[in-house]
């Protein structure tokens, strides 16, 4: 046998506390996910408690966000330390001041009616598994580049219940202004992850990755799904064997592995419930300013018990028993910490939006500045990722309507006069030129260049030609055909 070889070595490892993570799952959570979270911990901590008091005042409304306002502003340079045993760093005698007072600080809003909230409660969804396995997986074969990985995360956050990428490459980069490579790498990633076909941008994609997948990549299904995918019918397989000089019963079995694939991967992992749309703050403008309301309706006030506070201070307390009521007090506290936290970070988020997108706010889609998550991570302080989870299925009411948080990030263009335009804004152009012109002569993508220019605006044939696909408008040739169908 040969001798053991005994070696020391330094290694750095992160590892997440419970309550780090909980801080982290937080910030991506939607408010009915919060509320489930809420509800749960009531059941289970009797250390936590529910106050009912009455909704305040629009006056008190506002007047508890100025003083958050100036609290925010005066924290935005602040890093937060290495986060401690909680229970050890809790000055107890000013934080049950606060959360045994009649009147906590924390939340304002009555909970709804017994019958209501349960019935809501019923009707929360939690994070779709889709998204937790996919995340656990990209944890797993993790890239060594940073932002490679971060991408791959703002990808999965993009994908619907059924496995499809909802966002544009474009909106991707401008997540976290990532190059085109970087941006291609994340998503061959996501691409590579179980079951096959998750992050396909359509149907064919889908089918062909599930093909890749399972090694059949030269097979005649793989040809027959990118050249003829529209006409593999049962009723239309003869016409197109005879077109492709191939025996009838060759296309039936290529058609038999195609059925095979899954067209809806993302439904592999567990169906998701409904997500219903809950506005986490409303932006309304109060004389010249803007002013963030959360939106907290039917979210529970909470607080720590004061009789479980008597409890710990009996002397007499077996100690089993004050080992418990100590680490039910930590988990309630922690609870408390870190929903105040996504609320201060949404709303921190929230004001720098507000600070850059005041044109839009007043004046609609047409003055979205560009802006970058970078940009705003920049500005606050955070981490590229934080700011990614905050802005994730977050919306929020403004005077242009209720928005997606993430719908504010945006690539830019620089005009001839230096100054940035949103691409977001540019298709919203193309669109009104197209929109606008003589359909017996429609624009051709060329001519949309040169109309373009004028406005001092420079972009390639190739890129307005994307922006065209992108909004799913046909080119010019389809639409004049169109134009002469409905004439006829």
């Amino acid at each position: 046998m040969p001798p053991v070889k005994i070696t020391q070595g330094l290694t750095q490892r992160l590892a997440l506390t419970p309550q780090l993570k909980q801080r982290i799952d937080l910030l991506a959570m939607t408010k009915l996910e919060l509320l489930t979270v809420i509800r749960q911990e009531l059941r289970e901590n009797p250390v936590l408690e529910e106050v009912i008091e009455p909704v305040p005042s629009a006056e008190m409304v506002l007047r508890n966000t100025e003083r958050e306002s100036h609290a925010v502003a005066s924290e935005s340079a602040h890093v937060e330390p290495k986060p401690k045993d909680p229970f050890e760093e809790v000055d107890f005698e000013d934080f049950f001041q606060n959360y045994l007072d009649p009147t906590p600080q924390t939340m304002w809003a009555e909970p709804p009616p017994e019958d209501e909230a349960s019935l809501l409660e019923k009707l929360t969804p939690s994070r779709p598994s889709l998204y937790e396995a996919l995340l656990e997986q990209l944890r797993l074969i993790a890239p060594k580049e940073e932002d490679v990985r971060q991408a791959a995360e703002a990808i999965i956050g993009c994908l619907n219940s059924d496995g499809y990428l909802e966002a544009t490459l474009e909106e991707i980069k401008a997540l976290g202004g990532w190059s085109d490579e970087v941006v291609e790498r994340a998503l061959a990633l996501v691409h590579s992850l179980d079951p096959p076909g998750i992050g396909a941008r359509d149907l064919q994609e889908c089918l062909l990755l599930q093909l890749r997948a399972r090694g059949w990549e030269d097979r005649l299904a793989a040809r027959l799904i990118r050249e003829h995918l529209w006409e593999l019918q049962p009723h239309r397989l003869p016409e197109l064997a005879q077109r492709l000089n191939l025996p009838l019963e060759m296309l039936r079995e290529e058609l038999k592995v195609i059925r095979q694939l899954d067209p809806r991967p993302g439904r592999n992992l567990g169906t998701a419930p409904p997500t219903y749309i809950v506005p986490e703050a409303s932006i309304v403008k109060v004389d010249d300013r803007y002013v963030i309301l959360f939106n907290e309706e039917g979210l529970p006030q909470l607080r720590i018990s004061a009789s479980y506070r008597r409890l710990l201070k009996n002397e007499h307390l077996p100690k089993e028993t004050r080992d418990f009521v100590r680490e039910r007090f930590r988990s309630a506290v922690e609870l408390l910490k870190n929903i105040e936290h996504r609320r201060r970070a949404i709303y921190r988020v929230c004001e720098a939006i507000v600070r850059r997108q005041r044109d839009f706010l007043d004046y609609g889609p047409e003055h979205l500045k560009p802006m970058l998550l970078k940009d705003i991570a920049a500005e606050l302080g955070l981490s590229l990722s934080t700011v990614s989870r905050i802005v994730s299925n977050k919306y929020i009411d403004t005077p242009q309507g209720l928005i997606e948080l993430r719908r504010f990030f945006t690539e830019g263009v620089r005009k001839e006069n230096g100054e940035q335009i949103s691409t977001r804004v540019l298709k919203l152009r193309l669109q009104k030129l197209i929109e606008q012109e003589d359909p017996r002569a429609p624009l051709t993508d060329e001519d949309l260049v040169h109309l373009l220019e004028r406005e001092g605006i420079r972009l390639s044939r190739r890129t307005v030609t994307k922006y065209r696909k992108q909004l799913g408008i046909p080119s010019s040739r389809d639409r004049l055909l169109l134009a002469a169908g409905r004439e006829r």
